[in-house]
């Protein structure tokens, strides 16, 4: 059973900075595009941040130059940096893996966590 588990949410200061973990466990085979999506209350979910199986990233503008994503093939889990946390980057991240289960020839499915809550106050 392949599940995806976020953790490294929490409560920081503006200005501060969080690491985000997106774990994907199970019988795996390989990871192909991660993404983080967030979603602040009342609005609409949107992405943050993604990271393809070669390693190539994209970053929503809102984010750029204050986060990071990126992963480790070893355990299958990809991170998100975030640094200079403004109070509108409150939100649940909750990230989406496309992945191969068992071997190389297992169709690409799509999985989504369940998230975890980023609040940026002081």
């Amino acid at each position: 059973q392949v599940q995806l588990k976020e953790s490294g949410g929490g409560l920081v200061q503006p200005g501060g900075s969080l690491r985000l973990s997106c774990a994907a466990t199970g019988s795996i085979y390989s990871l192909n595009t991660v993404t983080w999506y967030r979603q602040a209350p009342g609005s609409l979910r949107e992405m943050v941040a993604n990271i393809a199986s070669g390693g190539a990233t994209n970053y929503a503008d809102s984010v750029t130059g204050r986060f990071t994503i990126s992963k480790d093939n070893s355990n299958n889990t990809v991170y998100l940096d975030m640094s200079k946390l403004k109070p509108e980057d409150t939100a649940v991240y909750v990230c989406h893996a496309s992945l191969r289960e068992r071997h190389r020839f297992t169709p690409l499915r799509s999985y989504w966590g369940q998230g975890t809550q980023v609040t940026v106050s002081s």
